[in-house]
Parts: C-alpha cells; structure tokens; sequence
C-alpha cells in the first residue's frame, strides 16, 4: 500500500489550518486597523483645522491692518505737506548758526524728530533711499537719470523728496533721482597707464 495518498491528505490538512490560522490573525488585527484608520482621519482634520486658523488669522490681521490704513490715511497725507516743510526748512538752514538762529534750527531738528517718531509709531514709515540703494518701482518714481562715476546704473542716486508707506502700502512713493545707464566706476585700462621704454613708442590701440 503506497503512502502517497496519506501525505496528500497531511498536506491537504496543514494547508486547511494554515489558512484558518491566517483569517483568524486577519480577524484579529481588523480592530487594530480600523483605530488605526480612524486616528489617521482625526489627525487630517486637525490638520487642516490649524491651517484654517492660520488662514483666518492672517486674514483678520490683513482687514485690521486695512481698517487702520483706511482710518488715518487721509490723514496721513494731510500731515505729509508739513513734514516736507520741516526737510525743507532744515535744508535751507545754515549750517554753521549760532546764538538764537542755531536754537531755531535745533527746534525745527527736534520737532521733525518728534514728527516722524508719532509717523513710525502709527504705521507711517519714512522711504528714504541712499545713494548707491537699488530702484524699488514700488517705493520709488523715478524723476531724472544722470550720468554718475560713483553709483553703478539703475541704482538711485539721489533723493529729491522722501516717501512713505502706510502699514505696506505707498502712500506716497519717493521722487529720486536715477543713475544713467553705464554708470559707475570707470575700470582703469592697464595699457593706459604703462609707460612706453625710452626710445620705443606703443600704439595702446593696436
């Protein structure tokens, strides 16, 4: 008698437990999966719970900014004209006063110090570029482009009138003065400078 028959039967047996075994380990970790499952959500929707606070929050400190912007900037402007007058005042001052002429312009310093602080404490910030600063179309109208050896072009050259913005906004751009294009400092030509040996000449254009 063969024993093949048997061992089918064996294998057919173990193959039978092996896979109850494995639906009854599946059944087993369904619940595990299903709180795994359920966290994962959880966690998604407080995610996107913080991201629309966040929204929210940017958008309420953009309209709070705009309501404050909307609320002084007339104002603002009003003020503007006497800040011009103060920079002009001191611009037209002699800078070598004194007795009661040097105490008027040390007042008009004080007060234009004064003015600009209650500015930045509002919102109202000064734009004021240096020589050399890069062009901002935003905060800067280009009036004038001159040539320059000292401010490579492009670059603002000089400011004819300060600006300002408002809690990012230009209220009023800077008027400036532009370095023509192909300013800048020259480089010297070595050739240029080299001098000739005695008795022989050099076409430096050769």
């Amino acid at each position: 008698m063969s024993d093949k028959p048997l061992n089918d039967d064996f294998n057919a047996l173990d193959a039978e437990a092996a896979e109850i075994e494995a639906v009854e380990a599946a059944d087993d970790l369904a619940p595990l999966d299903a709180v795994i499952a359920e966290r994962d959500e959880w966690k998604d929707r407080a995610l996107r719970v913080a991201a629309d606070m966040e929204n929210l929050k940017r958008r309420a400190e953009t309209q709070q900014n705009d309501a404050r912007a909307f609320a002084i900037q007339r104002f603002a402007k009003d003020l503007l004209g006497v800040a011009d007058n103060l920079e002009r005042a001191l611009m037209a001052a002699p800078k070598d006063s004194e007795g009661a002429a040097a105490g008027l312009v040390t007042g008009l310093e004080m007060t234009q110090k004064s003015l600009l602080q209650a500015f930045d404490t509002n919102g109202l910030k000064l734009v004021k570029p240096e020589p050399g600063d890069a062009f901002n179309p935003h905060l800067h109208q280009a009036m004038i482009e001159q040539p320059s050896d000292t401010v490579p072009g492009g670059a603002v050259l000089q400011t004819m009138q300060s600006g300002f913005e408002l809690f990012g906004r230009t209220i009023r751009p800077a008027m400036v003065v532009v370095a023509a294009k192909g300013s800048g400092p020259k480089t010297a030509n070595p050739y240029d400078a080299a001098p000739a040996a005695e008795g022989q000449t050099f076409d430096g254009k050769a």
